[in-house]
């Protein structure tokens, strides 16, 4: 009868659904809902008829599935309502659910600017003042979590009066996920406190310190090779330091932003701190000492 193919995130995906059915005239919790191993031509078969009062309807999740021609075909076929959850479906299955029926997108925010933006929008719509400083430690604290972040909007309206980001970081009461390049940032700008609370929140997250290392020397040939390009062309882009660097935007971006604040000397410098907190470490020295000692080296 008609096809309905709900994609984007999941979280979203799933709310668009049960509203799009209940608009329809549909229950969603009373449908049966089948995943996983269920999602065969047996298994669903005798949901896709109608019941003795009309048109009935059955949800169908993809997530972890790899539906055949054959059942997609079943599916289109159906005489009910078939609303389909399918959050990141292959270009061939997403042209059959255009022919078929209808595809409902829901965005997928995943950068911290894109899920502030859906923290905003979803908190105007829930008539909640909030602003955009506590929508940013929603989206820090939580990442691309979004169920997550509705939960504790719901608590939030709970509360009275205009919600900024203190207010809201006592009643969510989580530190926000340390950032290796906001550390190796603050360090550079000459903010050891900064880049101590970084290192410390990436610590408490069970960041493995040895990982973290590994991270900081990656980072840091990065900023060394940013370094030689700003001093062989003198500017140069986010894109055009990707691409010399074959590496993505965001952390060629990063790295061109700390890069900017050193010279070729001062780098030598750090990287040759960074080789003997390495050694450090892996002679068996107390490895979360070294890093902060380490840190603290970057910050003059």
């Amino acid at each position: 009868m008609t096809l309905l193919a709900f994609t984007g995130n999941r979280f979203l995906a799933d709310e668009t659904l049960r509203e799009t059915l209940t608009a329809r005239g549909l229950a969603p919790r009373e449908l049966p809902r089948l995943g996983g191993e269920d999602v065969t031509a047996e298994g669903l078969g005798p949901h896709l008829s109608p019941g003795l009062f009309g048109d009935g309807g059955v949800i169908v999740d993809f997530e972890g599935v790899k539906p055949d021609k054959a059942l997609l075909e079943l599916l289109a076929g159906a005489a009910v309502t078939v609303a389909v959850l399918d959050e990141a479906p292959p270009a061939t299955r997403l042209k059959l659910y255009e022919k078929a029926g209808e595809v409902i997108a829901s965005p997928t925010p995943s950068r911290p600017g894109d899920v502030t933006g859906w923290v905003v929008g979803r908190a105007k719509k829930q008539k909640l003042a909030l602003d955009r400083a506590a929508a940013a430690y929603l989206a820090e604290v939580f990442g691309a979590d979004l169920a997550g972040i509705a939960g504790e909007l719901n608590k939030l309206t709970l509360l009275d009066g205009p919600l900024g980001r203190e207010e809201v970081a006592r009643v969510v009461g989580r530190e926000p996920p340390g950032d290796s390049f906001a550390m190796l940032g603050a360090a550079t700008a000459g903010r050891p406190g900064e880049a101590l609370t970084q290192l410390r929140r990436l610590l408490a997250s069970g960041e493995d310190p040895f990982r973290l290392m590994g991270a900081v020397v990656w980072q840091y040939s990065l900023i060394a090779r940013c370094v030689a390009l700003l001093q062989e062309e003198g500017r140069v882009t986010e894109a055009a330091a990707a691409t010399r660097l074959g590496i993505k935007p965001y952390p060629a971006k990063k790295a061109l932003e700390v890069a900017r604040r050193l010279n070729e000397s001062r780098i030598r410098g750090h990287l040759t701190r960074i080789l003997d907190a390495d050694l450090a470490m892996k002679r068996g020295q107390d490895a979360g000492a070294a890093l902060e000692r380490l840190i603290i080296q970057l910050s003059v």
